[in-house]
């Protein structure tokens, strides 16, 4: 099993300096808005990944008028006792595992997973194809850590090639040799990357069509296409055959970097044709099957983090929910609301204990604190 026991949190967003202890598998996290539930749910997830669910601005980590912040995680893992320390201060950041510092974030990525649902999510289905990869690359990349090392060094290559077209259309020069040798780098790392997206959505679209008849009460068909040009082509020759465009763009314009997913309800696309009780379910039962196959993966199940479920779902949706992440395949879970009531409602009704933590009194502490300083 995997669980969190205890975090400290110093300069982290709106927090001052505060720690959380949790002693039970459900923990219900209430307060007003603003009061910092969010945050909480943030700070657990960064021990898991080493950087927040919700930016990729370090600076908007940090608590204000203050030049850096510390997250203390204290953790249970296949009865091992864990703790990861993060800390950023004046830009430079430095993650630790047993007192251990990493050289390379990269190796800590899937030792400690967790799935994050938060209202931003719909930005996987309605925003663009960035964020669909964004969501992809993080759920692959807790599973195989080879597929995240072939993606840092794609990424690399790519920064450096497009770097490379802007310099020859400033210069004039031509440098076809360096571009021979990126563009085999490119393939060597970008196929295998390719070959994993592929050959995991096929089996991953049928845990989503389960999910979403579970959560939506009802049967519709979802789909998602996989849309990349590695389909149509062999990608050396793509490269060779784009080159002149390339250098026209002065940047990469083929490869896993432009890989789009589209999702289908009823053949339609959902971005479009979807109402919003229908993207809300599946979304769900997106991110519900991404906690499905860690487990499977791991042999333990994963953290779940549920920012503000209840504002999301209706009434009906809300009790499936409920019922399936209190069951007996789920570990811990931690779920944000503003009503303290609703959740001891929630999970009374199906005889789970919940351990009720009130940020609305800790930021009354800390604003205490302020005024005094």
């Amino acid at each position: 099993m995997f669980y969190i026991n205890k975090i400290s949190l110093v300069q982290f967003k709106n927090y001052t300096q505060e720690t959380f202890s949790f002693g039970h598998r459900i923990v219900g996290i209430t307060g007003r808005n603003g009061a910092g539930k969010t945050n909480l749910l943030d700070a657990i997830y960064y021990l898991c990944f080493t950087r927040s669910y919700f930016t990729s601005n370090e600076s908007q980590n940090v608590r204000y008028q203050t030049n850096g912040f510390r997250l203390e995680g204290y953790l249970e893992r296949n009865q091992q006792a864990e703790k990861i320390i993060c800390t950023v201060k004046e830009g430079k950041k430095e993650i630790s595992l047993n007192d251990d510092k990493y050289d390379r974030f990269s190796r800590h990525i899937g030792q400690f997973p967790a799935v994050m649902i938060a209202p931003d999510d719909a930005e996987i289905i309605l925003g663009g194809s960035e964020e669909r990869r964004k969501w992809l690359d993080s759920l692959l990349s807790q599973l195989y850590p080879d597929y995240l090392d072939h993606l840092i060094i794609y990424q690399k290559i790519l920064l450096q090639r497009n770097t490379l077209l802007k310099n020859m259309a400033a210069t004039g020069q031509n440098q076809d040799s360096l571009l021979d040798v990126f563009d085999l780098q490119l393939v060597m790392h970008g196929v295998p990357v390719y070959e994993t997206r592929k050959a995991f959505l096929q089996t991953f679209i049928p845990k989503v069509q389960e999910l979403y008849d579970y959560i939506s009460g009802t049967h519709e068909v979802v789909n998602i296409q996989y849309q990349c040009t590695l389909q149509e082509e062999d990608y050396a020759i793509q490269l060779n055959n784009a080159r002149y465009r390339d250098m026209q763009l002065q940047r990469t314009s083929t490869g896993i970097h432009r890989d789009d997913l589209s999702f289908l309800l009823n053949d339609h696309l959902m971005k479009t044709s979807a109402s919003q009780g229908q993207r809300k379910s599946f979304l769900f039962a997106l991110k519900l099957a991404q906690y499905d196959v860690i487990r499977q993966n791991k042999k333990f199940p994963p953290l779940l983090l549920l920012d503000d479920v209840f504002e999301k779902l209706d009434q009906e949706r809300v009790t499936r929910l409920i019922a399936l992440v209190a069951s007996e395949n789920y570990g811990q879970v931690f779920i944000t609301d503003t009503h303290a009531d609703r959740l001891r409602q929630a999970f009374s009704g199906i005889g789970q204990a919940l351990q009720l933590i009130e940020v609305d009194r800790h930021a009354e502490m800390q604003s205490s604190k302020d005024t005094k300083e």
